[in-house]
């Protein structure tokens, strides 16, 4: 009964979740709130209230107060992660000044003035020009500064969600360096804010004094206000120790801490991580973030629309599964294995190159997606598989540019997220990388990263290889089919490759004539 116990607060894209955790990584309880994670006020935005993100977290918690196991007086601390890159602006009183602009949100601001000087010309000579002035496009201080520039003058702190929750749970204005995956003026080499005379300053022009201070990961931040403890029912005073964003506690809560081990999250947005002591950019000036270790890099490779393909196949030809699955009490997902499973591996042909949302350089701004090979024996199992099949061939060739750039080959992945539920997704990423693929002890792999974030920081455990040994788990392992590994390894190689460069010209001239996506 005297068993110290971990809370971690996970604010993701569909849920708020309050989990507490054993010093062993074991799950105690878990109260979950599903959210609406954002509003669209007009096309393409994606815009919530920042004080709805508290509700949730305060609803959340409450209600673990409940749960069988869940013992206050054995909390020795508590740590949050939240989604990556959803911005808000706050006066001087501590108040949101307008809502926050969510990580999924699409606007841009187009004819910027680009970067002149010696950066400019570097940026021309180096080819990487059109790079920075995507990145200038997509940042949303610059929209802020164009189209409300009044909201930009009153604010006196610009944070990411994450350093939002920290001021709200102890009054303390400070961010973790292991959130940092935005676009503002930071230097992801050094994990600081950018000197003086760096370009980024330029492309994403924000007053140093509007930027909060950075801390570890592991490091203390504060402790709980009375006004929090009302709220949420976190006891008065328990410390809150420094995080880092979801993705990064997820690669750690998958036992990734090693850069032959990559950790493949299958959710909303597919990712491929790999940790490195080392600076490494898989992509010329698209640097890896922190990772949720200190002084450590997750080498990341992005799918912006992942397994979020799986809920636009349920929405728009799922309708069979959703009424079976309502009747039957159960996920409409895991109906969907059985659509896998009645197809071979390779969908008869059927190719799927998964850009539904353009990405930065992998593929390109331009991108769309794209099936083909598509014959009179295809069927709607055959799209299906084939979507996951893309999925899986994506994050391969970004696993293959991350260890090309490392010189580090993977030699297992460890699945995270929603779409590691499904046994059938598992197989065929152990199938497509040809190597070991398993699934952690728990699904709640980004909560229970955040939690050894809180027990290196307590002092719990000495460091993160003993974190890792103490708190994560392998459930299962699917080893690749020879047969299967066979025909992915052709279809990748022979097709899939060659499919980005083969239509790449057809999206520019799509968005040529309709204007989307626009590529100014």
């Amino acid at each position: 009964m005297n068993d110290p116990q971990l809370l971690a607060i996970d604010l993701g894209t569909q849920s708020c979740r309050a989990l507490v955790f054993s010093p062993r990584g074991d799950l105690i309880a878990k109260s979950q709130i599903p959210i609406q994670s954002f509003v669209s006020p007009e096309p393409g935005w994606a815009e919530q209230a920042p004080e709805f993100f508290w509700q949730a977290v305060c609803e959340a918690c409450q209600a673990l107060w409940q749960m069988p196991g869940v013992r206050k007086e054995a909390l020795l601390g508590f740590a949050i992660t939240t989604q990556r890159s959803t911005v808000i602006n706050l006066d001087e009183n501590g108040k949101p000044l307008r809502p926050a602009i969510h990580w999924t949100d699409q606007r841009r601001t187009p004819g910027l003035k680009p970067i002149g000087g010696l950066w400019g010309l570097a940026f021309a000579l180096s080819g990487m020009q059109d790079t920075v002035a995507y990145l200038m496009a997509e940042a949303e201080v610059n929209w802020i500064r164009r189209y409300q520039p009044e909201i930009w003058e009153k604010t006196h702190k610009y944070m990411l969600l994450s350093g939002y929750l920290h001021y709200r749970l102890t009054g303390e204005l400070v961010e973790s360096i292991g959130n940092m995956a935005t676009y503002m003026p930071f230097d992801y080499k050094k994990q600081d804010w950018c000197a003086d005379g760096d370009w980024k300053w330029k492309a994403v022009p924000i007053e140093k004094e509007k930027l909060m201070p950075l801390v570890a990961a592991t490091s203390l931040i504060g402790t709980i206000t009375q006004e929090a403890a009302l709220a949420t029912g976190i006891p008065e005073g328990l410390p809150l120790y420094a995080a880092a964003s979801d993705k990064a506690c997820e690669v750690i809560g998958a036992g990734c801490v090693e850069p032959n081990i990559a950790c493949l999250s299958f959710g909303t947005t597919a990712t491929i991580n790999t940790t490195h002591h080392k600076y490494v950019e898989a992509v010329p000036l698209i640097p890896p973030y922190p990772s949720a270790i200190p002084n450590a890099y997750s080498l990341e490779i992005q799918l912006y629309r992942g397994f979020w393909l799986v809920s636009w196949f349920k929405r728009e030809f799922g309708m069979n599964e959703q009424r079976l699955a309502s009747q039957r009490g159960i996920p409409t997902e895991m109906l969907f294995d059985d659509l896998i499973n009645s197809v071979p591996a390779g969908s008869m042909g059927l190719m799927l190159q998964p850009y539904w949302a353009p990405g930065l350089k992998m593929p390109g701004p331009e991108a769309k997606g794209a099936i083909i090979g598509f014959g009179d024996v295809h069927t709607r199992a055959h799209v299906y598989r084939s979507l996951i099949e893309g999925i899986g061939y994506a994050l391969r060739e970004g696993a293959e540019r991350s260890s090309k750039r490392s010189r580090i080959p993977i030699e297992a992945v460890r699945v995270a997220g929603g779409g590691s539920q499904s046994s059938a997704a598992m197989q065929i990423a152990a199938d497509i990388f040809g190597v070991p693929a398993s699934r952690p002890h728990t699904y709640e792999a980004s909560g229970l990263g955040a939690a050894m974030d809180l027990a290196v920081g307590l002092g719990i455990h000495s460091d993160f290889n003993v974190a890792v040994a103490e708190m994560c788990r392998v459930q299962d392992t699917f080893e690749p089919n020879p047969k299967n590994q066979a025909i992915y390894d052709e279809l990748y190689e022979r097709v899939y490759l060659k499919m980005y460069g083969s239509l790449k010209h057809l999206y520019h001239e799509i968005s040529d004539i309709t204007g989307y996506p626009p590529l100014d």
